[in-house]
């Protein structure tokens, strides 16, 4: 135990070795309240993993400076209030928030810490035996050793992503409910440019936010006005001075609670749902991260899960706005759907398919509630699988370039659609292909009247199967006759019997959502929001640039050609992107390139285009003819003369912004393996003898043995069935293999 005297400046200390020097500061700390002398007994834990030496092994000049240390820090805080950045390292966070509270008056006595930490206590680290923690943003997550709970770094630029959309539809959303929200580390906001023009300089700003502080005054008078931080939210009136404004937004967030005393902000907040949290580490970023949250529900049907979740925001120290749930995740939702107080925001990121939980979630998020979906089973929705596909999501997927944008408009098609079951409808905010993933945010409204529109709002996909020409088919057609709206079925099909520039068949494929997938406002909000505060993410470099070439995008043209896909059907050089760019450009057509393939092309302008600038290319470039098959896309293409004779000539808006400033659309994978996980295993994993097992015959189809020998290890399947009548003769094993059929089932 550690005692510590004062007595008329004369110090008393007597130490156990296992105290430690932040204890000493600690306790030092909370004396500042005293104006006279007074005498202080803590009980301190033998924690087994602080830093620090021993107090028992310094010398007595390094006692004696420490010493004087925690007296400049009682000095200083006696005087005003304790200033952690004076109190040296040896200061945690936890114990300087007692020493504060103590100063306040607010706590009389502070429970001591226990003697000894028992088994089920986490040390200070907050680690178990067989943990690792995990740190990405503000989260520092426990994570188990084996493969218990699913992980996986790669999406931290999800997870990122994610917490920039929810921060601006938070904002947008507690606007309306008179709260703003303030984000640690923001700039004021400005409106990003690409074209790299400037917007004004700060004295501009500043006169522009007086003005516009003044017309608020104006028109609420002297009424409070709540600024929300993660947390909570503080009380900043209308008459608050813009400087005492940027303080408190550009302040952190132990800054602001030991500027200013943190208020709630009642029933207005917004009420987050993780349906699939895993480990929390989604859900505990929200605590930390997202200002303006009246609750988060981290939800999992593991019980490993679910108690890891709970671990993981005591440790972070967001028990009181996180709450870990063991439940189905459908059931969650569906009882919440007759709520008044329904989830504003349902994150769902399982592992593969979300089609099991679309229904739910359609119904149990609120009126103009954002909805995140990811879809990581990319092999169906790309096309592997087609019937697979219809069965999830109700739209048949085709091999196709543009397969990842098809993939976004398939999730899409089927989350409006679900929704127009219950007179709901969708508003897509972002979405995005990325990785092995795709990502959608959307915000379900009600109407009735706006759910008729969407037949309108599907199509039917005709992909030639020979050239890669594509044509759409809307599903519904709708006509405006005055205030009213007329409804009828479409008329078709917009193509032949057979492709009219190849000759090939057509492959039928959706239904798909045509219409834009992206809220370019919004979009825009959140790119500003992000390139002013860069040091937020990790990942806020890729987000920039990939958030504008989202802003690039033609809102009103789906899918996409790729300029490789183009020359390699007519066997020529590939033109370089300028100049294909600028020959469409020319010819009076818009062209854009597509956040979810590097070498796209989205147009307005026809396929026949396309081919009458790639058969000028050719005259250029030209291809061998007499090897070409009469039958082949190429001979067929290239035997009619162009109409439209294409002008190579590079212009100047032929070169996007996004490509100019050079940012990092298109991420390299950073390491070996980067890609998607495996799924977690209760019960911590495989066995070793499975794991020998796995080495063992791992690549032994892809290095065939040379010599009989060889083949001695592994196990003859005629013995295993009872056919073998070699014996001792077989070149393979015939020794029982131990776990052989949990073996099978796990290859």
């Amino acid at each position: 135990m550690l005692y510590i005297s004062f007595l008329s400046g004369k110090k008393t200390t007597t130490l156990r070795e296992s105290a430690y020097s932040g204890l000493e500061a600690s306790c030092c700390c909370m004396l500042a309240s005293a104006a006279r002398l007074v005498r202080i007994t803590a009980l301190c834990a033998s924690v087994s993993s602080v830093r620090g030496p021993l107090l028992g092994t310094r010398s007595g000049t390094d006692v004696t400076a420490h010493r004087s240390k925690t007296m400049d820090c009682l000095t200083a805080a006696m005087d005003s209030q304790v200033n952690t950045a004076n109190c040296g390292s040896d200061l945690k966070s936890t114990e300087v928030t007692h020493a504060a509270t103590a100063l306040d008056g607010r706590v009389k006595d502070v429970a001591p810490f226990p003697d000894e930490p028992n088994q089920g206590t986490p040390t200070e680290a907050g680690l178990l035996p067989g943990e690792t923690v995990v740190k990405e943003g503000k989260a520092a997550i426990l994570f188990p050793s084996a493969n218990e709970v699913f992980y996986n770094p790669v999406q931290e630029f999800n997870r990122d992503l994610t917490c920039a959309v929810i921060t601006e539809f938070t904002r947008e959303q507690l606007a309306q409910r008179g709260v703003r929200v303030l984000v640690p580390g923001e700039k004021e906001r400005v409106v990003v440019s690409l074209s790299g023009e400037s917007q004004g300089t700060e004295q501009q700003e500043e006169k522009e936010e007086e003005e516009e502080e003044e017309k608020q005054k104006r028109e609420q008078g002297e009424q409070e006005v709540e600024t929300a931080v993660v947390g909570g939210a503080l009380p900043l009136t209308a008459d608050s001075s813009t400087s005492e404004r940027r303080r408190t937004q550009q302040a952190g967030p132990r800054e602001l609670e030991d500027s200013q005393m943190t208020v709630s902000s009642g029933q207005r907040g917004l009420r987050v749902l993780e349906g699939l949290a895993a480990s929390g580490l989604r859900s505990v970023r929200f605590a930390l991260e997202i200002p303006g949250l009246l609750s988060v529900t981290a939800n999992d049907f593991s019980a490993r899960a679910a108690a890891l979740i709970a671990r993981n925001a005591q440790h972070n120290g967001v028990s009181h706005l996180l709450q870990a749930s063991q439940r189905d995740a459908s059931m969650l939702m569906y009882e919440a759907r007759g709520r008044k107080e329904r989830y504003d925001v349902i994150d769902l990121d399982p592992y593969g398919s979300p089609a099991p939980f679309l229904d739910a979630a359609v119904q149990a998020v609120s009126e103009g509630g954002l909805l995140c979906v990811t879809c990581t089973d990319m092999a169906v929705m790309a096309g592997n699988s087609g019937e697979t596909c219809y069965s999830k999501y109700g739209s048949i997927s085709i091999k196709a370039k543009y397969c990842h944008e098809m993939a976004l408009r398939i999730i899409l098609h089927s989350v409006d659609q679900r929704a127009g079951v219950y007179q709901r409808y969708i508003e897509p905010l972002l979405s995005v292909s990325a990785d092995f993933y795709i990502r959608v945010f959307v915000r379900v409204h009600t109407g009735q009247a706006k759910v008729k529109n969407s037949a309108s709002k599907q199509a039917l996909l005709y992909n030639c199967v020979g050239c890669g020409s594509f044509h759409l088919q809307r599903m519904g057609k709708r006509i405006s006759q005055g205030k009213h709206m007329k409804y009828s079925a479409a008329t078709g099909p917009p193509i032949g019997p057979v492709c009219e520039h190849c000759g090939h068949r057509h492959q039928l494929g959706g239904p798909i959502w045509a219409e834009p997938l992206h809220n370019t406002e919004f979009v825009q909000k959140v790119l500003s929001a992000v390139s002013g505060n860069p040091s937020r993410f990790g990942t806020s470099r890729r987000i920039e640039g990939m958030l504008s070439m989202i802003t690039e995008e033609l809102e009103d043209v789906p899918l996409y050609y790729t300029l490789d896909n183009l020359s390699s059907t007519v066997h020529c050089n590939t033109p370089p992107l300028l100049q294909f760019r600028s020959a469409l450009l020319h010819a009076g057509f818009r062209v854009s390139l597509s956040h979810a393939c590097k070498n796209a092309l989205k147009t307005d302008a026809p396929p026949g285009v396309l081919w009458d600038i790639m058969r000028s290319w050719e005259k250029t470039n030209p291809v061998k003819r007499e090897r070409l098959s009469e039958t082949s896309p190429a001979f067929r293409i290239l035997s009619a003369e162009p109409t439209l004779q294409a002008c190579f000539d590079v212009r100047e808006d032929a070169n996007p912004q996004s490509r100019r400033r050079h940012l990092m659309r298109f991420q390299e994978n950073p390491q070996a393996n980067w890609g998607p996980k495996a799924r977690a295993k209760t019960g911590g994993g495989i066995s070793s003898a499975l794991e020998d097992r796995r080495k063992q015959f791992q690549n032994k189809r892809k290095t065939p043995p040379t010599e009989a020998s060889q083949l001695k290890p592994f196990p003859c399947k005629k013995f295993r069935k009872g056919t073998c009548m070699r014996g001792e003769e077989c070149c393979y094993s015939h020794k029982p293999q131990l776990g052989s059929n949990e073996g099978e089932k796990m290859e």
